[in-house]
């Protein structure tokens, strides 16, 4: 069993089906405790300062781990920057198996594309389809953890990202992460919850219930600040569709139901109703810096009728004074 980089979520069960180890390349570079780091390392070797930090850092990370020869790139459906990125990698001996979601989602074009992707890794139709049966018993508990979050609020929205961002690799571990999972439910199930609506937080305040849409951001420790404003993300958008929400048994449908790769009005309507589900009180959209997806918060904007708050990240240097200063100011606009 060899270690294959994702640049993003792309169809794991492939690569376990090929009796490989997935490794999101982006998990474990925003855990790190250099993860600044690596974007100066980037910078060091040529990348230009106005491109997007996790391209920097993914740069890098794949760089820092020998035992990572192979990637497996998204050329349509993710960052434009990641067709440089895969340049860049080859350069330096990597090899690279890429991989395309179809823009207008055509299920002829994605099951092609997985079938490249099963020829490249060695492996068969037959074996996906029970990678994917196992990998769905993981995602169920990541999905009870999210239910654990929104409905009974026993989950803070930081083990939610965590939870479910770690759904596109499994950690490498499924049966592993499983057990993890397993033990945080049990112990979640026996929190007292957060404060109902109509109750109020230690400062007094009515608890603010948080949508966070757009990428993960590059300063996780957003959430933790949120909390200390009597607020809380009870939906984190991206995070949750790599949890692959949906009750099919068709891989090909899975991955079209999956709206992140795809035009940003299928992501408006699944935030639309979660807004609904949820109660939510207002909406975080972070973007990231030099990001093409930045001109998509005017189409947002325009199309969801909740109280919204855009933000913006670069680098994993930590929140700076001024987005503390907007995400104070908004949410004591939702308490008010």
């Amino acid at each position: 069993m060899g270690k294959i980089g994702m640049t993003t979520t792309v169809p794991v069960e492939v690569v376990y089906a090929a009796g490989e180890i997935p490794v999101d390349l982006n998990n474990i570079f925003i855990t790190s405790t250099e993860a600044m780091k690596r974007v100066e390392e980037a910078e060091l070797s040529g990348y230009p300062r106005n491109v997007c930090g996790w391209i920097k850092g993914l740069y890098s990370t794949a760089l820092m781990n020998p035992d990572i020869r192979r990637i497996i790139a998204v050329t349509q459906g993710d960052c434009s920057n990641t067709h440089a990125l895969m340049e860049t990698w080859s350069v330096e001996g990597l090899e690279i198996i890429p991989f395309a979601f179809p823009y207008d989602r055509d299920a002829d074009m994605l099951r092609l594309q997985i079938e490249k992707l099963i020829q490249a890794l060695g492996t068969t139709w037959e074996e996906v389809q029970g990678q994917k049966e196992r990998l769905d018993r993981v995602r169920a508990r990541a999905w009870e953890i999210d239910r654990l979050t929104w409905e009974d609020n026993k989950v803070s929205g930081f083990e939610n990202h965590l939870m479910l961002v770690s759904c596109s690799d499994f950690n490498g571990d499924p049966e592993g992460f499983a057990r993890e999972l397993d033990e945080f439910i049990a112990k979640a199930k026996e929190r007292t919850p957060w404060p109902e609506r109509s109750g109020g937080n230690s400062k007094g305040k009515r608890e603010v219930r948080l949508g966070f849409i757009g990428v993960p951001p590059i300063f996780p420790e957003l959430y933790d600040f949120i909390e200390n404003q009597g607020a809380r993300v009870v939906f984190n958008e991206v995070q949750r569709m790599f949890s692959m929400p949906f009750a099919t048994p068709d891989i090909v449908e899975q991955y079209r139901l999956y709206t992140y790769p795809y035009p940003v009005f299928g992501r408006i309507e699944d935030i639309a109703r979660e807004i609904e589900r949820r109660q939510l009180d207002g909406i975080i959209h972070y973007t990231q810096s030099f990001c093409y997806r930045q001109i998509e918060d005017l189409i947002i904007r325009k199309k969801l009728n909740c109280p919204m708050l855009t933000i913006e990240g670069e680098n994993p240097t930590g929140l700076d004074a001024r987005t503390k200063m907007r995400l104070e100011s908004f949410l004591q606009m939702l308490q008010d």
